[in-house]
């Protein structure tokens, strides 16, 4: 059968942000059909618990979130919020083992984190340095939010309607979580937890009764003593369970997405704010990071990366194309990680900036969500990330100079003036040259295949005349390989990379010749048969 003329187009694939945001849109028309609250922006929320400092799953939630935010407005034209909650009532129920003052934080266990002193010494409250960390941290990512503090949420009376709901379904919400629990913390749980008038302390005690009217309760405390206190205004606030369906419910809240170790938990609030009467927020469950052996993440253990590790060897960007990818599958996060999320942004971006790019196979690019959907025009790279620290490996670079001079000789307009992302890009591969590749660099000898090979590549680039491209070069390569018979034909490329580079990978080694320079790369193959021959 004769093949079509005009075969259909490929379809651009689709991004998650707008699945996701799809869920949105419904849920904001179903509302809409309702309650004729059509002019209410969306409103997409992310936590925060102010015990411990941001950290790069802070980073990733709130990333993801915003993405989803601008494919929602992006789909529907209609306008949104994005909310940056921080539990900072919470009570402090374990001392962080990466403050200062520790002994001090100790002795206010059990207080709100906005009533517990700063042991940095800069802040009136541990919750208020730690939110000014949040800010400052989401400010540096330009990130478009608007910070919210639970304390002045609930100090301020504005969950004060929503307490007294919780108080009206009281026990059906006991009913709900307690078979979640333990004998012990069954018979005394409730999802209010009152402040205690003179200690300030955040009491879980049992409730003796309750009064809705009032928006009371009473309870007793561990001395015995009797106390009948408001719920409103600060007085109280909510076990997080039900802390969290409560503030879907008084916040209308459209989306919130959450980690797979909080899938239990998601159910539970979803039922109490069913409980409350209102259905909860749309969301996506993200899988969890691992380490380099498959383990989960830890801050305790510290065997992770933190977002200052990150940035110390790779531009922001990458960090961002490292979160969009696949945010429901599990991913290792060490450091072998970064450069190939630098290039994956590099290859993304090239693709974004270029001028025949449609709209439809635009929106289905990282880089347009990294970017807020405007690419700069200049955000991709000549040189991949990889190719730089191959450069920086062969010629163990200490400092940037040293890999600039071999760019220019490839390309002599590249300036740092005129190529910025490439400048950073040079110095960050300078740095991680030196923490990780040249400390694992291991040289083995050729064997006697191999080497009849690399002389015949030495030999081949000798007679090579004018300046050569690196396709050219890159055939070259490849004609050598075949004709001495590497099957397959990748072994040939591992050899190269293993027994000139020290390394188990490498660039596409015509590019590398052409960079390095072809002389260069003939003392590189002289020096290591020289080696194995022990001449």
């Amino acid at each position: 059968m004769a093949q079509s003329p005009n075969p259909a187009p490929r379809m651009p694939p689709k991004a998650w942000p707008f699945d996701e945001a799809a869920k949105v849109a419904a849920r904001v028309d179903k509302r809409a059909a309702v309650d004729g609250d059509a002019v209410r922006p969306a409103l997409l929320e992310t936590g925060y618990g102010p015990s411990g400092l941001p950290h790069i799953g802070t980073f990733g939630e709130v990333a993801r979130t915003s993405w989803v935010r601008q494919a929602y407005e992006l789909m529907t034209g209609r306008p949104t919020r994005l909310l940056a909650f921080s539990d900072d009532m919470d009570a402090l129920r374990k001392v962080p083992d990466n403050v200062p003052n520790r002994e001090m934080l100790t002795r206010h266990l059990g207080l709100p984190l906005t009533r517990v002193p700063d042991p940095f010494e800069t802040f009136e409250s541990f919750a208020a340095h730690n939110n000014a960390r949040l800010r400052s941290f989401l400010d540096s990512f330009g990130f478009d939010y608007e910070f919210a503090s639970s304390t002045e949420y609930y100090a301020s009376g504005r969950f004060d309607a929503a307490l007294r709901r919780v108080l009206e379904v009281h026990d059906e919400i006991v009913a709900t979580i307690a078979p979640t629990l333990g004998p012990d913390r069954r018979a005394t749980y409730s999802p209010v937890l009152p402040i205690h008038p003179r200690t300030g302390q955040v009491m879980q005690v049992r409730m003796d009764a309750i009064d809705p009217d009032a928006g009371t309760v009473r309870w007793t405390d561990a001395e015995g003593e009797v106390f009948e206190t408001s719920v409103f205004g600060g007085a109280a606030k909510m076990q997080w369970k039900a802390d969290w369906a409560m503030r879907w419910y008084a916040l209308d809240v459209d989306f919130e997405m959450s980690g797979k170790d909080l899938i239990d938990s998601v159910k539970l609030s979803s039922k109490i704010c069913r409980i409350l009467g209102k259905e909860p927020p749309e969301g996506l469950t993200y899988e969890l990071f691992l380490d380099e052996q498959g383990q989960k993440i830890s801050k305790s253990k510290g065997n992770g990366i933190s977002v200052e590790e990150w940035l110390r060897y790779a531009p922001p960007e990458s960090l961002a194309q490292y979160m969009f990818n696949a945010p429901q599958r599990a991913k290792r996060l060490y450091f072998d990680v970064i450069p190939k999320a630098v290039d994956e942004y590099l290859a993304n971006a090239e693709k974004a900036a270029a001028p025949d790019i449609t709209p439809e196979w635009l929106r289905a690019n990282p880089a347009f969500f990294i970017h807020g959907g405007k690419v700069p025009a200049d955000a991709g790279s000549p040189l991949s990330f990889a190719m730089l620290l191959n450069l920086a490996s062969v010629a163990n670079a200490e400092t940037p100079d040293v890999l600039w001079g071999f760019i220019r000789r490839y390309d002599p307009s590249a300036t740092p003036e005129n190529a910025p992302l490439l400048a950073r890009l040079v110095a960050y591969a300078v740095v991680y040259y030196a923490d990780f590749v040249r400390p694992a660099k291991s040289y083995r000898a050729p064997d006697a295949h191999e080497r009849a090979a690399l002389v015949d590549l030495a030999d081949a680039l000798r007679q090579l005349e004018g300046e050569p491209t690196p396709d050219a070069l890159q055939n070259l390569v490849f004609e050598i390989g075949k004709r001495h018979g590497f099957e397959p034909l990748r072994a040939w490329f591992g050899c190269l990379y293993e027994v000139l580079l020290g390394q188990k990978e490498g660039p596409r080694f015509g590019i590398f010749i052409a960079l390095y320079g072809v002389s260069e790369t003939i003392a590189l193959i002289d020096a290591a048969v020289l080696r194995v021959s022990g001449g």
